[in-house]
């Protein structure tokens, strides 16, 4: 009897090793999403186009064998819920390998959080536009872009229209902004530049979700500027075209930011919005791509789709999708240092994203060509890419109308470098040394 039971507790201790050892074969991806409130019909294709790509790379084998996991926490876009959502999920499934946020508010509670759990941030096209600096944000990872680009670019494809920088001189342009960390991120920028190119900047601050936009556009109607340029999320960017057209302001002079400018913003304006102009964050709808036609043959011909058909290569969703695949590239760069078909630590996975090196080539190979461009980060620069274009509604589908354009770093390096040199004193970080760029 007595050798029965030791047998099974063996057994037991066997089997909870072996469940443990089946756990950390897993590399665990938190997902932090909002499927429900104002800014659902925003969050919702991003959310399934992000969850859509690890169910792709598990379908094919996992990263170099290993599994991923994974597990959504709704934050309804609050910042509150957003670091409920972070201290929830942080430890489970052996620990996090890194979050993104997707929102600017949640992003700049986590800056605190994350140095110390050794977490990192992916904030793609988002965040703190200084943390590209990763000599003081070790952490934070603005992969493709930050609102200091966006900012920087429209004005450039704005001044390219008129025929150079010298025309802007004494015209209006106004920022129509969402009044969160979100929305004012553009403003030192567009102050900078203001300057430099002599025009009027209006700020016109719209209080969240941005339903109620009358006084906002009131005061469009009576200033008359010459552009605008929407810094919206969720139903405001909607709302923002209905006012235009109630308005009369021309919507050929409406320039939205990378989230200003996806299918949910414009189809329920439809004609309304044509001629609507909004940044396109590297990718716009991808519907062609390799891709897409291969998260349609491996997922939703079998019934395995997050969500509608129909959505999958829509401009969100491919956000999603090239967040997902961002998160998985550094883990597996981090796989090249520290072993192939290994599950990474967070720490790990951070040396990962700051040696991205993803060239042309590679991008191919993943289903990525034309959707994406190179891109690579190294200790001072967490960003990696500064590539965007523009894109127009034309009444039923978005249609790129630019050429590539670049931020101009010498205007934005010296701003980063101010704006990170101020958090650094202000929380008394030590900018990092060659030493701890090899760590």
């Amino acid at each position: 009897m007595k050798l029965a039971s030791i047998t099974l507790a063996a057994a037991a201790l066997l089997g909870t090793a072996g469940h443990a050892l089946a756990q950390a074969k897993e590399q665990f991806f938190p997902v932090l999403v909002y499927r429900t409130g104002a800014y659902a019909p925003n969050g919702v294709p991003f959310a399934n186009g992000y969850v859509d790509y690890l169910k792709l790379v598990n379908a094919k084998g996992g990263i170099n064998g290993v599994k991923v996991s994974f597990e959504e926490c709704e934050t309804g876009y609050a910042t509150d819920r957003g670091v409920e959502c972070y201290e929830r999920l942080k430890g489970k499934n052996g620990g996090a390998t890194v979050f993104q946020p997707l929102s600017t508010g949640i992003t700049f509670a986590l800056t605190e959080k994350a140095p110390g759990d050794k977490i990192p941030l992916i904030t793609g096209g988002y965040g703190r536009s200084e943390s590209t600096d990763g000599m003081v944000f070790k952490w934070n990872f603005p992969l493709t872009g930050t609102y200091w680009d966006a900012a920087d670019i429209l004005l450039q494809h704005i001044a390219k229209k008129d025929g150079g920088w010298d025309k802007l001189k004494g015209k209006k342009i106004a920022l129509v902004y969402h009044d969160s960390p979100f929305g004012k991120e553009p403003i030192p920028l567009l102050v900078e530049r203001s300057k430099m190119h002599d025009f009027q900047l209006m700020q016109i601050p719209v209080t969240h979700p941005g339903v109620e936009q009358k006084a906002a556009w009131l005061q469009i109607r009576q200033q008359r500027p010459d552009y605008v340029l929407l810094w919206g999320w969720g139903v405001m960017n909607s709302t923002a075209l209905k006012e235009a057209q109630a308005t009369g302001f021309p919507r050929e002079k409406m320039y939205g930011v990378w989230w200003a400018a996806a299918e949910p913003d414009v189809k329920d304006v439809g004609d309304g919005a044509k001629g609507y102009n909004g940044l396109a964050l590297q990718h716009g709808a991808e519907p062609d791509s390799k891709i897409v036609k291969d998260v349609l043959a491996t997922l939703h011909a079998k019934g395995q789709g997050t969500g509608p058909k129909e959505e999958v290569g829509q401009v969100l969703y491919m956000r999603g999708l090239t967040a997902a695949m961002l998160a998985v590239e550094g883990v597996k760069r981090a796989q090249e240092r520290f072993g192939k078909g290994k599950v990474m630590t967070g720490e790990q996975a951070r040396w990962g994203y700051e040696n991205l090196a993803l060239d042309q080539k590679k991008l191919d190979a993943l289903g990525f060509a034309g959707v994406m461009r190179p891109i690579s980060t190294s200790c001072a620069d967490h960003r990696g890419a500064t590539w965007a274009r523009v894109h127009t509604w034309d009444g039923k589908k978005w249609n790129f109308t630019s050429d590539w354009y670049q931020s101009d770093d010498a205007i934005i390096k010296p701003m980063i470098k101010a704006a990170a040199d101020k958090y650094a004193a202000e929380k008394k970080i030590d900018r990092r040394t060659p030493a701890d760029c090899q760590s």
